[in-house]
């Protein structure tokens, strides 16, 4: 399958999904503001560009995977950005972890516009990207969904169709990481309690990732929590944090009650006030271990 398109965001995640589109024959061009990175994918056969605008061509596909939402509001809407050039028949697919209220910005400006927007946020980490196993959800207008599931299809493992309004696959996303953040507390708090007893933690984490709960989630978050180890970071903290405010929004605008989400915030908070927001995420639990005198 062949066929231009533009990637915004070279990151943990960007990059390896440059490659694979490259891999599945598509000519890429890429935008990061931070130029070097682009360097893996250009050498790769990726095209660099200088201007978010530039990604961009009437009628065609850019997809953005970056850190907020502000981020993806000026590339599309401010100085240089790609919402103009798009026109008629364009389609903006917004890979990144966004507010549902950000989506529903996004999809009126577009429509205003004459282009299409896709919400599409995924579920895996930088290796799950680089192997091609993302899980990827989808939700906007059939007509847009339809033209760009090749491109899906080239970035993960299976596609779910989450409806035509335009941020309910926002929705999904921030409730499956608020439950990576639930799992990961409950872990950390359940391998203490082996620890404290006298048995290994990594034991503990093996049992359970094997036996009730053999999920992806406990048995890769799992070994980092019972060994303690939280870098290199697949995805780190303080997006978690982002994440998890995000999440609160949504449950205060829905009239949604979180409590857990409170107390996982406060968690993420904790963390980045003691300078851990550029560890991986599953650090979070390291205030567990410090409650539990075990750090």
């Amino acid at each position: 399958m062949t066929g231009v398109i533009g990637f915004i965001g070279l990151g943990n995640m960007g990059e390896p999904m440059v490659m694979n589109l490259l891999k599945a024959g598509f000519q890429v061009k890429v935008y990061n503001r931070t130029p070097e990175k682009t360097k893996a994918v250009v050498e790769a056969g990726a095209e660099q560009v200088n201007r978010p605008a530039d990604a961009a061509a009437p009628g065609g596909i850019v997809i953005t995977m970056v850190a907020n939402d502000q981020a993806v509001e000026e590339l599309v809407m401010g100085p240089n950005g790609f919402g103009e050039v798009l026109g008629q028949g364009g389609i903006h697919l917004s890979m990144s972890t966004i507010a549902p209220a950000t989506s529903r910005k996004l999809a009126t400006y577009h429509q205003e516009h004459g282009s299409q927007y896709v919400a599409s946020p995924v579920f895996g980490r930088p290796e799950a990207a680089a192997a091609q196993k993302l899980n990827i959800l989808s939700s906007g207008s059939s007509v847009a969904k339809e033209r760009v599931k090749h491109i899906q299809d080239a970035l993960g493992q299976r596609v779910f169709d989450v409806g035509e309004e335009p941020e309910s696959a926002n929705v999904i996303k921030l409730g499956g990481n608020f439950m990576i953040m639930a799992a990961m507390e409950a872990m950390a708090e359940a391998f203490n309690l082996a620890e404290k007893n006298g048995i290994d933690r990594q034991l503990a984490a093996e049992i359970y990732a094997s036996t009730l709960f053999n999920c992806t989630v406990y048995q890769g978050y799992g070994q980092m929590i019972a060994k303690k180890q939280f870098e290199p970071a697949g995805f780190q903290l303080a997006l978690g944090l982002k994440d998890c405010n995000l999440v609160l929004e949504e449950a205060n605008s829905t009239q949604t009650p979180m409590p857990l989400a409170g107390l996982l915030h406060n968690r993420l908070l904790a963390s980045v006030a003691k300078n851990r927001g550029n560890q991986d995420w599953a650090a979070l639990t390291r205030i567990a271990l410090e409650e539990a005198g075990l750090e």
